[in-house]
């Protein structure tokens, strides 16, 4: 009895560590756009979707500037190729921490670094140095005497988890052991979570119809359907549980039980070409919209239920300068305009990416257009084009600023609002641009 009461305990005080927060649901914010939003674009369209918490995947100096003030909880990134300088010397990193987070806590709220992206599989010479560079980006946290506010960890693929189904017979590469088991040690030590990209889109597009789409989607499952860990008899209703409880195994395998799991990527694309026919819009709505519920539900997984599964969703923007396939540059929740690519399905989910701002778009002429253009667009818009601009008119409520960017920002968003927000009605030959800002409101001129 004295053995079961020890066990019983531990996993007590495990489920009150990690459950002590409630789940949240971030966004990952890449940047490989062509027309790129401007930092403060990008915080407004946080700020109308009540998102409260992002990952950068670097630490862009206007973007952290930007976020200041704001309370929105910011991880940084260590990029990949950054990583070598940091792991190979104290020095490197703790000038690093001195410029990319010193300098901007506590105005923004840095809660977490990332220390490279998927390191073990992406950039496997580098792995020798990983845990040294968590431990020098910790020693200068330390010496700054904010590793009790900023964690460090470092982002996995799910693909170093090996025989993950069912999950209780998971267990990392063993090849990986000696990084993975001095990383697990730092991670206990330091109470950070293991960071985790999760994509059961990958999983169901990898096992040639073995698993059913609706299980890789959150959708609903006779029992019948339900997955079985043979095991532990655990069943299991999703891929996204399955593979988190893999980690749990992977981890207690090892001897490591009291370790939170937080997912730093997750989502669905919603386009591709016909060699990936389940990339659709409404199989992105249904598995980020499922995703969002589940996690904030605080449902848990099937090894740990109620146990907090924080998850950053990939991605906040389309990305239509990645490399690679049609799929690649479509897991957005937004256009670069801040449109919804669709509209999430998240009634009586709170209001984190729940406000549908399809119709709260504006049209606004760009800082860098061409003046003798703008006057030309802007002309068209208050004669052709039928706009009533008489109150930018002298001594009229819309005359200041008296500038001909705010004027032409005035007539363009009152074209685009009288043309019902119809595609091309914000182009006004290249000097206009759609944003979510509403103009009366602050500046917004890009």
């Amino acid at each position: 009895m004295g053995g079961v009461s020890v066990v019983l305990l531990l996993l007590l005080l495990f489920e009150s560590a990690v459950s002590a927060d409630e789940a949240f649901v971030g966004v990952n914010i890449g940047t490989d756009i062509s027309d790129m939003p401007n930092p403060t674009q990008v915080v407004a369209l946080l700020k109308a979707q009540q998102i409260r918490n992002v990952r950068l995947y670097d630490t862009d100096q206007a973007m952290l500037l930007a976020l200041a003030n704001t309370g929105i909880c910011v991880t940084v990134s260590v990029p990949n190729d950054q990583l070598l300088a940091i792991g190979q010397s104290n020095t490197t990193a703790a000038n690093w921490v001195a410029r990319n987070i010193l300098t901007h806590v506590p105005a923004t709220n840095i809660t977490s670094i990332a220390v490279g992206s998927e390191v073990l599989t992406a950039l496997p010479n580098a792995a020798p140095i990983l845990v040294s560079a968590l431990k020098f980006i910790q020693s200068a946290l330390v010496d700054a005497d904010l590793d009790s506010k900023i964690k460090v960890s470092t982002p996995h693929s799910s693909s170093i988890i090996l025989d993950s189904f069912p999950p209780s017979q998971a267990f990392f590469n063993r090849s990986w052991d000696p990084v993975i088991v001095p990383l697990l040690k730092f991670l206990q030590s330091t109470g950070s979570p293991l960071m985790l990209n999760v994509y059961p889109y990958y999983d169901y597009m990898e096992s040639n119809g073995v698993i059913p789409l609706d299980y890789a989607l959150f959708r609903p499952l006779p029992p019948n359907k339900e997955a079985v860990d043979s095991n532990t008899l655990l069943h299991y209703t999703n891929v996204f549980d399955a593979v988190i409880d893999a980690a749990y195994f992977a981890m207690s395998y090892l001897n490591f039980t009291n370790i939170p799991i937080i997912v730093t990527e997750s989502g669905w694309p919603s386009n591709s070409d016909s060699s990936e026919p389940d990339a659709t819009l409404n199989n992105a709505n249904v598995y980020n919209s499922n995703l969002i519920k589940h996690v904030l539900n605080n449902t848990g997984t099937p090894k740990h239920p109620g146990v907090a599964i924080s998850t950053y969703i990939y991605e906040l923007y389309n990305e239509d300068l990645r490399p690679g396939s049609i799929s690649e540059k479509n897991w957005g929740l937004f256009d670069a305009n801040g449109v919804p690519v669709y509209i999430l399905q998240l009634t009586d989910s709170g209001p984190v990416l729940a406000n549908d701002t399809t119709n709260q778009t504006y049209c606004v002429a760009k800082g860098s257009a061409d003046a003798k253009m703008l006057q030309a667009a802007l002309d068209w818009a208050c004669g052709p084009g039928k706009v009533d601009c008489s109150p930018l008119s002298q001594g009229e409520p819309c005359y200041e600023p008296d500038t001909v960017a705010a004027h032409a920002t005035y007539a363009f968003d009152a074209y685009y609002h009288q043309m019902a927000f119809a595609e091309g009605t914000c182009n006004f030959n290249g000097v206009a641009t759609i944003t979510t800002t509403n103009p009366s409101m602050e500046s917004v001129f890009i």
